[in-house]
């Protein structure tokens, strides 16, 4: 008996204790692992991409959006004109919503700095487009800050832009929303109307219309006026949709709905619109298997990589309204029922992979490793989604473009997930979100293929990085794979939630730490593959 096993150098550290030698680098994760620090920038963005507004399986969202605060203001101290970069890139279609980058932008107008104020107000356009939009800013503002001299002006700026007509279709469209109403905005802000135009608009917006014009006052206000006259003769619901280019938004509430009605609204619906109202439509009848023009429009509009990008169709949108759809109305909050219709599953499914983007095959070998353990359970957002179908998702879609892969998911274990490039994205999803359990240790996935002897390319990591099961670090459990297998091996960690955490050795330059459900992760993993990043 002797004591060579304390004595001897140690080449790995049980994942609840830190690196020795690394213990200023590292922070403990709430599940108790120590991870290393991921700092406040990289925090940020995770912040900004995947939003705190839901509960994870290790912490609720009001530490979460506490936390998120707590750095916005950290980093508008330190830069913020890097902050508006990066408001301004999740809010470009890449954030799963657009709520982060409001709450966000509402915090920069809190900076104290000159260069705050500026970045804030070059921005807000950007970042608020839609009436929806607008209001969400106003009673975050409210709340959190109030309204000074430079909150006044952007307001004013949106509310008297040059586009009426752009105008007079968002303040239709959103009549009221988050406790205010256009009524109270415009007294609010005080605008002064800067064209005859704004004067209409802003006359209707305030009186109303006792009486309809004879005539359609000009085109920026022709939805406006075919509106009051469907108030007025609501049996006429088909003419004022057909003339008067009405969204269901606006001719929902005053009109008479009918199928027809519906046909009509579908023909010329938004992307955004039409895939979220896939169902309603089904179960009207305008969505049938027979109905083949209906379905040739629905292919054209969602199966357009361009109208996905133009429309900031975020995929994990696609992907819940897959599973929606396919659910027949018993997901979701709907209280409609419809029976899907084989093609437009199909149309979503080619939509989700479309959504997302993907460059020409590598020819590298990839090893996707999904977390499956018991946190990865848990709900993301509002999105009706677990992060587990998130991460599965994602990592066929990067497989789907590549010819040489595995799929597999680790827990405590490392498992086959049996999920192939032929596998629908509904089918793969149901494979992996059944089988959440256990505690959660990264370093298995290298065990394993060093036992296998399985020569990878690139590692994905697809996480929460909550890692803290295992009795060696997955830094060294890296460290062992290039030794024993291929020294060259790249490593890329996804981490899906908003923790300031990574499992990625900021010492390695072989390894890279990806943030939430950006589109534009499977291409930036296949150029990191073939080393053009």
């Amino acid at each position: 008996m002797n004591y060579n096993f304390f004595t001897n150098k140690k080449t790995a550290t049980p994942q609840n204790q830190p690196i020795p030698g690394r213990e200023k680098e590292m922070i403990q994760g709430r599940s108790g692992g120590y991870m290393f620090d991921v700092g406040i920038w990289k925090m940020l963005r995770r912040c900004l991409l995947v939003g705190t507004a839901q509960s994870t399986y290790y912490v609720g969202k009001q530490e979460l959006t506490e936390d998120f605060v707590k750095v916005v203001k950290q980093v508008v101290a330190e830069n913020p004109e890097k902050v508006a970069e990066e408001i301004l890139y999740a809010s470009d279609g890449r954030a799963i919503n657009n709520s982060a980058p409001i709450l966000a932008l509402v915090l920069l107008s809190m900076g104290e700095t000159p260069e705050a104020k500026t970045a804030f107000m070059e921005i807000f356009p950007q970042v608020v487009r839609t009436g929806s939009h607008f209001y969400e800013w106003l009673n975050y503002t409210k709340s959190l800050r109030g309204f000074g001299k430079v909150i006044r002006e952007v307001g004013k700026n949106w509310l008297s832009r040059e586009d009426v007509k752009g105008l007079a279709y968002q303040l239709l469209k959103y009549q009221q929303r988050q406790g205010f109403t256009n009524r109270d905005i415009l007294r609010l802000f005080h605008v002064k109307p800067p064209t005859e135009n704004h004067r209409q608009l802003f006359e209707w917006v305030v009186k109303g219309w006792e009486e309809l014009p004879a005539d359609i006052p000009s085109e920026a206000l022709a939805q406006i006026w075919w509106y009051e006259w469907l108030k007025r003769n609501p049996n006429e619901t088909h003419t004022a949709i057909s003339q008067g280019k009405l969204t269901h938004e606006m001719a929902a509430p005053v009109g008479k709905m009918d199928q027809q009605a519906w046909n009509l609204l579908f023909q010329e619906m938004p992307i955004g619109a039409m895939l979220r109202n896939l169902g309603s439509l089904t179960e009207i009848g305008v969505l049938r298997a027979d109905e083949k023009a209906n379905l040739d429009r629905v292919k054209a509009v969602l199966n357009n990589q361009e109208h996905l990008r133009k429309g900031r169709i975020h995929p994990i949108d696609v992907l819940k309204a897959l599973k929606t759809y396919k659910s027949g109305g018993s997901l979701g909050k709907s209280k409609k029922t419809w029976q899907p219709v084989s093609r437009i599953v199909d149309i979503l499914e080619k939509a989700v992979e479309l959504s997302f983007e993907v460059v020409e095959p590598t020819g590298k070998v990839f090893m996707h490793a999904v977390d499956i353990s018991g946190s990865m359970g848990s709900w993301v957002a509002d999105m009706g989604l677990t992060c587990c179908e998130i991460a599965t998702t994602m990592s066929l879609v990067t497989a789907k473009a590549e010819k040489n892969y595995a799929i597999r998911g680790f827990s405590t274990q490392f498992i086959d997930l049996e999920i192939t490039a032929k596998d629908s994205f509904s089918s793969a999803v149901q494979k992996a979100s059944n089988k959440n359990f256990g505690g959660t240790d990264a370093s298995v996935a290298y065990d394993w293929m060093i036992q296998n002897k399985f020569k990878a390319d690139v590692v994905c990591f697809w996480t929460d990085s909550e890692s803290w099961a295992g009795n060696k670090h997955p830094s060294q459990a890296l460290k062992e794979y290039r030794k024993k297998i291929n020294p060259h091996v790249k490593a890329v960690y996804v981490t899906l939630t908003p923790y300031r955490i990574t499992l990625v050795d900021p010492q390695d330059p072989l390894s890279w730490d990806l943030a939430g459900f950006d589109p534009s992760i499977p291409r930036i993993i296949q150029m990191l593959a073939t080393d053009d990043f």
